[in-house]
Formats: C-alpha cells, structure tokens, sequence
C-alpha cells in the first residue's frame, strides 16, 4: 500500500484508450469510444473479486458511503452507528443525507465494539456502520446478529480493507452493503474513486440512479432518460477508472507482497514484552496494509512514535493526537460548524460530543501504533526495517 508505488504499462495502456477516444465520461457517446467502457468493466472486476452481484463505481469512498446509505433510504433523523476512530467522511456522509451518526467505542479490534453498539442502539438507529481501519475487521458475526435481532442495516466501511476477508467472504460483502475507497493512498486506487457492493438489486438500482442525477440509464438517449427520483452528481470519470481497472487485476499481487512485507515486521516485534497486537477476530483475514500494535501505556505509545520517526522508520502513525481520524479532535462534529444551517433533527439528535465519555476508545488507541506496509520496499530493505523497529521498542518497554 499504495497502489500508486507500482504504476506502470498495464496503467498506462488503460488510460491511453480512454485518451485515443477521446470520451472521458463514463455515460453515453457510444459512437466515440470505440467500444471502451472502463467504467463498467471494473465494476464487474469489482462485482467478480467481492463474489457479489453488483457493484456501483462512483467519484470517491466518501461518496460511496453516501450513495449506500440513500440508496437504503436513509434520510433525515435517522441515527446511524458509527466508531470513535475512523476517518471523517464516516460522519461526513451521515450528515450529507440530514442522518445522525452516532459514536461508539472501539475494542481491540479497533473497529465497533459489539457492546457498544447494543448499548447506543434507540428506536431511531437504523444502520450499524463498522468501519475496517487500517487493513482489519470489526466482529462481523456480533454485529450482524445485533442487526438481524433490531431489523438494521449492516453498511461495511471497507475503504481501508480492501482484500481482507472475514468467514471466507471477502470484506465488504458480508454486511447487506460494503464500501471501498480507490483514492490516491489505498490498495489499490483510481487517483480519486470508490465503489458500492450489494447483493440486494433494489439497493444497487438506486445507487445507478441516485450518483447520476437520478438517471434511470434505460434505453440508448441519454437526453430522453427519465429521472425517478432526485439525485446527485457522483460520477466517476473514464480516466480515473481506466487506472482503477489495472489496478483491480493485480490486487492479489499487492496482497501479496503486503503480507510477507507485514509478516517480517510483526515476527521482529512478537518476542518483545509489552508489545500486543491488534486482535484480528476469529475468521478474519487481514488486507496486511498496516501492522497495528499496543504499547503498555500512552505515555511510551508517543514516545515510540518520535523514536521510531528519529530512526528513519517512517509511516507508523499514531492516531490519538491525528486531526482525521479519531475523536478527540474533531471541532467541526462537536461544534457543528457548517456552511449551511443543518436540518433540525440533527441538531436535536446529535449527542453532545464535547461531554462524551469516551474512556473505553481512548484506552486502546491512546496506547496504538500503526505501520504503513509499503509495496515497493525489497526484502533485505523490509528485514533492516524489522531490525531497526526491533531495537527501538525493546528499549522503551
């Protein structure tokens, strides 16, 4: 991770076609280009690899969780459940629809913790949306039972995740939606993209809809397709999916080498006391795109951090004090600072998250490290890393 370290000819002759057309619009001039459909081709590479029967590729993860969650008809007032760390268009998406997210705590999974989740759910909850950070899975066999027993929705946030699996079924098919994110920095990326999965045609006929304008795609004039209902513009242009497309086709080659890359850094680090790692739950597979581990407290959690920094070992990341993606600092949530006038329900609904307690989240990523596995380092280059990691945590714990 990222895709973008292994660019190259099969990336390159994707894009050329779309430029030879000269159609970068993933709809209508048939006439043009020369029969190439990037767009629809990965979403069926899509569809095909998440062993589901449809996929809807749009502009942006962000806009996918969006999509997903209008498509179900979630709207106003209605409370969507959500983990203290995540990224912001977690909530972002939520509040776009005039939908209320709801935080709960992580566990050591750091994704939803299924307690949490049974203690926030109300008469409003209508959607359960665990969130795959950093390359592993929520319990997913907990949460399904709890959305099974209310009647809710399990929406899987599997942006960062891609390729990991849970029970066998690839991650983001095993809730009744799953999300991905093909922006600059994931697995594998468009540039700037995402993508929607559900077996459900309901859901995936309004997603065609609802990111194009409400078109109803029927027939062969765009100018004469009828609109069932509103929607938005959340397209995704032929350029980016033509690179998406070749990416899509190695991604088992990028799980590949992030495995083994992640494998020697975890086989240096399991011997040093004070160090635990990230519970992966039983049945799950991780997508290897970071290695996640706890030091004993915060205190030297902050201090490995600048340590490891200091030794040249970059990319290891230390969410508690990071603007994105945990709670703690996010001011525009808590302060509801907004360009427009948000929807009343909101205002009346959201809890007040300058006074939530929290304590359960912050003591599992107050004491988290996590480290980017990188695709283009060479084994010798990945086992010095090892080496260096090593010798720096023993010294602190």
């Amino acid at each position: 991770m990222p895709g973008f370290e292994r660019f190259g000819e099969q990336e390159k002759k994707e894009v050329q076609d779309v430029l030879d057309s000269g159609v970068l619009m993933r709809y209508g001039f048939d006439g043009m280009r020369n029969d190439h459909w990037k767009a629809k081709e990965l979403e069926a590479a899509i569809a095909t690899r998440m062993e589901c029967k449809h996929a809807q590729l749009v502009s942006s993860g962000t806009a996918a969780l969006t999509i997903a969650l209008a498509s179900a008809g979630i709207g106003a007032g209605d409370e969507v459940i959500i983990p203290t760390f995540t990224f912001v268009a977690s909530f972002e998406a939520i509040l776009a629809l005039g939908a209320v997210p709801i935080l709960v705590d992580v566990d050591d999974t750091l994704t939803l913790d299924p307690i949490a989740v049974t203690q926030a759910i109300t008469k409003n909850t209508k959607v359960v949306m665990p969130v795959h950070m950093c390359g592993s899975m929520a319990n997913l066999r907990a949460l399904k039972v709890l959305c099974e027993k209310h009647g809710l929705l399990l929406l899987e946030d599997a942006c960062q995740a891609i390729g990991g699996s849970y029970e066998g079924k690839p991650l983001g098919s095993y809730g009744d939606l799953g999300c991905f994110s093909f922006d600059y920095v994931k697995t594998i990326t468009c540039g700037e993209g995402g993508a929607l999965i559900t077996n459900n045609e309901k859901y995936y006929t309004n997603a065609d809809h609802y990111s194009d304008h409400g078109h109803d795609h029927l027939g062969q004039d765009r100018g004469a397709e009828s609109h069932p209902f509103l929607g938005y513009n959340y397209r995704i242009s032929e350029l980016n999916a033509a690179v998406g497309l070749a990416q899509i086709r190695r991604l088992d080659d990028f799980l590949s080498i992030q495995e083994r890359n992640y494998a020697i850094l975890r086989t240096a680090l399991e011997p040093i006391d004070g160090i635990k790692f990230r519970t992966v739950p039983e049945g799950g597979v991780e997508n290897y795109s970071f290695l996640s581990f706890f030091l004993p407290d915060e205190t030297r959690a902050k201090a490995a951090q600048k340590a490891l920094s200091e030794a040249g070992i970059d990319g290891c990341f230390y969410w508690f004090d990071n603007n994105w993606h945990y709670y703690r600092k996010w001011d525009h949530l808590t302060g509801l600072k907004s360009l427009g006038n948000l929807p009343q329900e909101v205002k009346d609904r959201l809890p007040d998250y300058s006074k939530a307690d929290f304590s359960k989240s912050d003591h599992w990523v107050g004491r988290t490290i996590s480290c980017l596995i990188k695709l283009n380092w060479t084994e010798s280059e990945v086992q010095d890393r090892a080496k260096t990691m090593a010798a720096v945590l023993q010294k602190l714990v």
